[in-house]
This record gives structure tokens, C-alpha cells and sequence, in this order.
């Protein structure tokens, strides 16, 4: 499979090195210091684009691709304020995008424990329910996109909350996030059920990158070929 690389920070680097090692070839690679590369043939001879990016520039690199044919696999977050236009394009223009705020695998089985514990607690009101997340402090947005997609899960199959707000100690219907920045950590997110008696808490720590990378990967050898606006679910089919 030929791949685009957008974006050749620390997260493209090593998704370069496991899509190689999987057997692809990267024949493009579009960083801050060229990005009139996405014009070229090289770009546009690839079978699918990955792009890890920022949100000030992530939305008009999708654009950059669909105008070029080319399917895009995105793990950039803070821009969801215009996934309409992206999800209304796969739909009426036949355009392909895939996106997950997290490929980590891990990360995708624990957005599933989120759930059934959620739907659980949805009967024991005694338990209000708040959220951590760390990352390292090249970090753009807050919260992040792996958290808000845990607060919409929560928010889903709980009645009693139906919202999420950052960094409040307020008890109101609000599920509270905590951000924190510090060093290079890949990735910290903790949910916690406190009542008057006790404590519930599921937690997934990334180790590394190499997580999300592998699952980008993957997520870009499911995409290839197909149409329409895809996410972790269509793949892994929870």
C-alpha cells in the first residue's frame, strides 16, 4: 500500500517506521517546512493519507486530500466543530475519511468497559463521576479528544449528567475534566465513581506512541479501497 504522511512530528516518525515494517511504502511525506508537497504526484499516487497534524491546520488538509482523491485516516483532535462538513462530504461526494480521537487499540477496548460500567452506574445515583487525563506538553488542545469521546460515552448511558466541562469542582449535571501537561507522557486518562462510602476507578496508561501508531496503520489498511466516514467501531465492529 502507498501512504502519505501528514505531519512528521514524533507521531509521524514512528508511524514511518511500523507502516515499513508492515510491508508499505511512504511516498509522500507533507511536514510545516514543505506543504506544497500535498500538490504533488508523489502525494497524489498514494492509496490513503494518514494525517497527524494540529487543529488550526487539520481541517484544510482533509480538503487538500479530497480534492486530490485521496482517502484520509486522521487522529488530529480540537477541530470537531466542522465534522459536519467532513461527515456531509463522505456522504454526498463519495469522499473517505476515517477518524478515531484514539487508535489505540487498548484505548478502544477500554472506551468499551467505559460504556458498560457507565450503563451500571447509571442506576446508583449516590456516585458522582469525574475524569483525569494527562499528556505530554506538546499537547495543542484540552481536553483531549480521547477524553471528550470517554465523557460522550458516559453521557450517553447516564441520565443524571449531560454535559462535560473542564476543570470544575462544581457538583452540577457537568462530568468534570482535570487536564494535565508535564514531560512526554503518551497518555493518562482515569475515570472515577465516588460516593460517600467508596471509590470506583478504571484507568488506561499508554506506555508510548507505538500504540496509536500501529492502530493508524491499521486503520489505513481497512480504509483503503472503501467509501463513506469510518471510525474504530466500523473497524474493530464492538
Amino acid at each position: 500500500m502507498k501512504i502519505a504522511l501528514i505531519g512528521y512530528g514524533k507521531m509521524g516518525k514512528t508511524i514511518e517506521q511500523i507502516a515499513l515494517g508492515r510491508g508499505h511504502q511512504i511516498v509522500s511525506i507533507v511536514d510545516i517546512n514543505n506543504p506544497e508537497e500535498i500538490h504533488s504526484d508523489k502525494f497524489k499516487s498514494a492509496d490513503v493519507a494518514i494525517e497527524f497534524t494540529t487543529p488550526a491546520t487539520a481541517f484544510n488538509n482533509y480538503m487538500q486530500c479530497f480534492a486530490a482523491g485521496i482517502p484520509v485516516v486522521s487522529g488530529t483532535t480540537g477541530w470537531l466543530d466542522k465534522i459536519g462538513q467532513v461527515k456531509d462530504m463522505c456522504e454526498k461526494e463519495g469522499k473517505t475519511f476515517f477518524y478515531a480521537s484514539n487508535f489505540s487499540i487498548g484505548v478502544n477496548i477500554f472506551f468499551a468497559i467505559n460504556k458498560y460500567l457507565a450503563k451500571i452506574m447509571n442506576n446508583f445515583s449516590a456516585y458522582d463521576i469525574k475524569m483525569m487525563e494527562t499528556h505530554h506538553i506538546h499537547k495543542l488542545d484540552a481536553p483531549s479528544g480521547t477524553a471528550i469521546t470517554l465523557a460522550e460515552g458516559i453521557i450517553e448511558n447516564v441520565d443524571r449528567k449531560d454535559r462535560w466541562t473542564l476543570e470544575t469542582a462544581e457538583k452540577t449535571t457537568d462530568i468534570p475534566i482535570h487536564a494535565i501537561r508535564k514531560g512526554e507522557v503518551p497518555g493518562i486518562h482515569e475515570i472515577t465513581y465516588e460516593s460517600d462510602v467508596d471509590t470506583i476507578s478504571i484507568k488506561h496508561d499508554a506506555k508510548s506512541r507505538a500504540g496509536f501508531a500501529l492502530g493508524a496503520v491499521i486503520a489505513a489498511e481497512f480504509t483503503a479501497g472503501k467509501k463513506g466516514f469510518l471510525g474504530m467501531d466500523d473497524m474493530l465492529k464492538f
